[in-house]
């Protein structure tokens, strides 16, 4: 019986021992693992780091703001530069352009897209033409110009990628779940006619598949399309975020690489962490209602001026720019009533 006890026991502590070196194991692999991946992200975000022409910070904004303290906004800016279309510098444009705003007290996010055939005032052209048509005259700098002078209201950073980064995010990632709005052909970024074909419903979509719904303007108009591009961006933070892609991580570090240009510094992009910790942020989605506009002879998007005008007032009170109406409507009734009450004594 002792002997028997004494293995059980002897038995049980080696387990222990096993288990404990294992634990032990997988925290310093955890450990050594986040630290390679640390030092992956900063030589990438080094890489990828630049300036907006001479812009160090918005004409808009009073000092510089800091991403861990304050509210801030960031553009992000797709644009179609690959070698595979061999395009000219000088003829590339936007194809899309979506302004997120965050808000530091709450951990909230607003997203809102710009139609790219947007009739907007270009600063640096002179004159209004489709927002698309800046990015070719100053690249980024002449499109948050006019971005800001369409929505009035800062833009602190950005972040211009190409369609390459963005499939091979999406395929680093082994696909994003997303909901099909209707079955469709569209062509690849190879403008492959007919290349991706895509049936209606919830379904894992790789990059190439991702990029065609993102982009297609053929079954629907430029509303839809940015509500698809929003759906598409809240697809991806949902798959970054979840616990089944800690391990693909380096190859979506690796994804983005030279195909994604940046004023945000590897600090900036810790500091985004924050809205994360505890899971994925709430995130309210924005449209720029409109209508079509052939009165020229040339397409446009003109925008509903009261759209316009209530989607400027919600980045303003977002980004903390204007005072909270509801706030000075209850403070203004409060002192009424109090001064009336004085006045009855």
């Amino acid at each position: 019986m002792n002997r028997k006890k004494h293995r059980k026991t002897k038995s049980r502590r080696l387990a222990i021992k096993i288990a404990a070196i294992m634990i032990v194991s997988v925290l310093v692999c955890g450990s050594a693992f986040g630290i390679y991946l640390l030092k992956k992200a900063e030589l990438a975000a080094d890489r990828s780091f630049e300036t907006a022409g001479d812009r160090e910070m918005s004409d808009l904004r009073d000092e510089q703001v800091e991403p861990l303290h304050d509210n801030v906004s960031i553009l992000f800016i797709g644009v179609d530069d690959s070698e595979k279309r061999d395009q000219d510098t000088d003829n590339i444009r936007s194809d899309a352009l979506v302004l997120a705003t965050l808000n530091n007290a709450d951990k909230s996010i607003k997203l809102v897209s710009i139609p790219r055939d947007t009739y907007a005032y270009i600063p640096d052209a002179g004159h209004e033409d489709k927002i698309t048509h800046a990015y070719a005259l100053n690249g980024p700098s002449s499109t948050i110009e006019s971005v800001e002078e369409l929505l009035e209201v800062p833009v602190d950073y950005y972040v211009r990628m190409n369609f390459d980064a963005f499939i091979d995010v999406v395929d680093a990632l082994d696909g994003i779940e997303v909901n099909v709005p209707y079955d469709f052909k569209e062509q690849d970024e190879n403008d492959k006619k007919n290349a991706i074909v895509l049936k209606e419903g919830y379904q894992t979509l790789n990059g190439s598949e991702a990029l065609a719904l993102a982009r297609t303007r053929h079954y629907d108009n430029d509303i839809e399309r940015g509500k698809r591009q929003q759906v598409i961006i809240e697809s991806i933070m949902d798959k970054i975020l979840s616990t089944s892609s800690l391990t693909k991580y380096g190859d979506v570090i690796d994804a983005i690489g030279d195909n994604m240009k940046t004023n945000l510094t590897f600090k900036n992009m810790q500091s985004f962490f924050e809205y994360a910790k505890d899971g994925k942020p709430y995130i309210d989605t924005l449209t720029l209602d409109g209508q079509d506009d052939m009165s020229t002879g040339i397409y446009y998007w003109q925008l509903n001026e009261e759209s316009l005008n209530e989607v400027q007032d919600i980045l303003q009170s977002h980004l903390g720019l204007q005072p909270d109406t509801s706030t000075l409507s209850d403070n203004s009734e409060t002192d009424l009533a109090e001064r009336m009450t004085k006045d009855d004594f």
